[in-house]
């Protein structure tokens, strides 16, 4: 695999959809768009997707609510793109999610929150500065 940046998709599970749509456009800055659930999956479910480009490097992604699947940490944490960490992590807990690590310098690689949602999962957001 010779990918810049190997992950395509990712899925944040959530509980309750609308308050966990709110927290992240809060957070972020931006907006979600709802997605048609695939012809194939035959389970309830509801998707809300980040913006995305399809075709271009990094990952896209969506919050995802279905049924078996519950919100909560897994293990696996995605982090956000950011200018400066700093702003996003201002609005975290003004949104009702939790900060678990203030912004926090990773050496060469920039720096990082480490922050709850209002689902229980755990999210990262990275700047270079």
């Amino acid at each position: 695999m010779k990918a810049k940046n190997p992950v395509v998709w990712f899925e944040i599970y959530v509980d309750d959809m609308p308050r966990a749509k709110k927290f992240y456009e809060t957070v972020l800055g931006l907006q979600l768009e709802s997605m048609a659930t695939p012809d194939t999956i035959e389970a309830n479910m509801e998707m809300v997707s980040f913006p995305m480009v399809m075709d271009g490097d990094g990952a896209a992604g969506a919050l995802v609510r279905m049924e078996g699947f519950k919100a909560g940490g897994g293990g696996t944490i995605v982090y956000f793109r950011s200018d400066d960490c700093a702003t996003e992590e201002g609005r975290v807990e003004k949104a009702g999610g939790k900060i678990f690590q203030s912004k926090q310098s990773i050496a060469e690689f920039g720096f990082m929150v480490l922050a709850m949602d209002t689902e229980g999962n755990m999210f990262g957001i990275h700047s270079n500065k």
